[in-house]
């Protein structure tokens, strides 16, 4: 039976004031959690692997090497893989009948650019060189080796639609869906079950085993745990997601000089 609060009075004849409505239920409530961050990342592997086959067949690259191809196949093939990182937590979301902020923190303020866009550059400039250049040495490694895959991507642009194109994909692309997947979907899932400290280094080895790139592995692991570390800090991704493209950015800044 519902009570008309405004017929209610106390001893003295005033009204009482209703309760107060109980809070939202907040992210560490909801009802997703890391079996959606796995089935999300192998949603990912599956539609990258056959889709970006079927795609490869039909454009007839199929015989052709991963550095023969062209960059448009290069985009097209990443759209599988990013259904699959994307629908996770779209559909977690949906599930719970909430939004990609409110349940992941896609949300961002003025000051979170510049200082993501910093915490990207020193990141590039100062931890890679710190991490990579020990793991090198110890692979008999160079520098050289660790920017041959950038390199390959980015010398496929070749005219100016190519370059935008290129900064579609590594500058904007895989800098928001990759954080709203693995510091949104996957950290916050890890911080369900795991101290703050252990979902940080855990979601860093994740995102820089994730790229299989031996060489780069540890700056990768690295940087994601900054990733990771700011996301916990801020409660929101925007500065994340700063400090992923500009990141991204001065690679590929300095390999298309």
């Amino acid at each position: 039976m519902s009570t008309d609060w405004e017929n209610v009075t106390g001893p003295s004849g005033s009204s009482i004031a209703p309760p107060p409505p109980p809070p939202p239920p907040t992210w560490r409530q909801s009802r997703w959690g890391l079996g959606d961050a796995l089935w999300g990342w192998g949603a990912a592997v599956v539609l990258g692997a056959v889709v970006g086959a079927l795609i490869i067949s039909a454009a007839g690259y199929a015989d052709a090497d991963q550095e023969g191809w062209p960059l448009w196949l290069v985009a097209v093939t990443q759209v599988p893989l990013w259904i699959g990182l994307l629908g996770a937590p779209v559909v977690a979301a949906r599930r719970n009948r909430s939004t990609l902020a409110r349940e992941f923190g896609l949300a961002g303020r003025v000051s979170d650019v510049p200082i993501g866009l910093v915490i990207g550059i020193a990141g590039q400039f100062l931890l890679v060189p710190l991490i990579s250049y020990p793991w090198l040495a110890l692979w008999d490694k160079t520098p050289e080796d660790l920017s041959h895959t950038a390199e390959s991507l980015v010398s496929k642009a070749t005219d100016p639609l190519g370059v935008v194109l290129l900064v579609a994909i590594v500058v904007i692309g895989a800098p928001v869906i990759e954080e709203l997947f693995y510091r949104g979907l996957l950290l916050r899932s890890l911080q369900k079950l795991l101290p703050d400290w252990g979902a940080i280094v855990l979601c860093g080895l994740v995102f820089g085993a994730s790229h299989f790139q031996l060489l780069g592995l540890p700056a990768l692991a690295a940087f994601g745990m900054v990733l990771a570390f700011i996301a916990v800090r801020t409660g929101r991704l925007g500065m994340a997601i700063a400090a992923h493209l500009s990141f991204n950015a001065v690679t590929v800044w300095f390999l298309l000089r």
